[in-house]
């Protein structure tokens, strides 16, 4: 199996259309609001016109800014080997794994490598990723250990955006501006229901989908460690281990900085908490 380039996740035709999609989606939703919303007679003399035109565009950049950062990072792939590793040890039942207290540590048959705990392999990617939550088409990549950050950055960013269009469409349905000619000041009902109903649909499942994340940051499991646990029945002596704070477990991965820094897409972490350092092998010899 040939290895994907370092740092990137494995591309699919669907996540490149989801992509495409996106960004039309963003971009046709600035566009009504700009020419259809806030340029109108009635708006166009008002100082909200440029106040909501700077706040919604500052939303929008941060959104584009928070998805490119979890498009392009690294989601915590397991590096691959350089040459073959040899298993041997593990079907001829060798007591000195458990001894050294590495029972978490896996192989995953399709990469050939060992794995640390909490990662599971990616079908699309073709790669094992760290602390492994979903992969997403809408970002085009894997959810994981290092860019789960931006991807519920980029979910917070478009609920707000979807809210904030929802606000405007229906402010000025409903209070228009010019109210000695209301339909003079009335935007053009077909993009005002369009984005409508795109700000309605995506607000919706981006919010489910954040909340869906938050849970399972304070819980400590992803959506494929519930499952697993559900089938096995054993989830409260699996995740015994997780009893941390909550505040604790938002800071690994939000970072350890402050808690305003958890709102842009950038690393605020002190220079001594980086990035994980990645190994192929366990700690014992193989």
């Amino acid at each position: 199996m040939g290895a994907v380039g370092p740092g990137r996740c494995g591309r699919d035709p669907c996540g490149a259309l989801c992509l495409l999609l996106t960004y039309l989606s963003v971009g046709y939703a600035d566009y009504v609001i700009l020419t259809h919303i806030l340029l109108q007679p009635g708006f166009r003399g008002s100082l909200w016109c440029p106040f909501h035109a700077v706040m919604f565009n500052l939303i929008v950049l941060l959104l584009l800014a928070c998805h490119t950062r979890a498009v392009f990072a690294d989601p915590g792939m397991v590096p691959l080997p350089d040459t073959a590793i040899d298993f041997s040890d593990l079907r001829s039942n060798t007591p000195h794994k458990s001894e050294r207290s590495n029972e978490d540590w896996t192989v995953c048959n399709r990469c050939e490598t060992y794995r640390p705990p909490r990662a599971h392999h990616c079908r699309i990617c073709h790669r094992c990723i760290r602390r492994m939550d979903h992969h997403c088409p809408w970002i085009n990549n894997c959810v994981g250990e290092l860019n789960q950050k931006y991807f519920i950055q980029f979910l917070f960013y478009t609920g707000l955006a979807s809210l904030y269009a929802m606000g405007l469409v229906l402010t000025t349905w409903l209070w228009p501006v010019d109210r000695t000619e209301p339909d003079r000041s009335l935007p053009p009902r077909a993009h005002c229901i369009v984005l409508l109903v795109e700000s309605i649909l995506f607000g919706v499942f981006v919010t489910v989908i954040f909340y869906d994340q938050v849970v399972s940051i304070i819980t400590d499991e992803t959506p494929i460690e519930q499952l697993r646990n559900r089938l096995l029945k054993e989830a409260r002596r699996e995740v015994a281990h997780t009893r941390k704070p909550k505040i604790a477990l938002l800071r690994e991965v939000f970072g350890r900085g402050f808690v305003i820094c958890w709102f842009f897409p950038c690393n605020c972490s002190p220079p001594s908490g980086g990035a994980p350092a990645y190994s192929y092998l366990p700690n014992y010899d193989v």
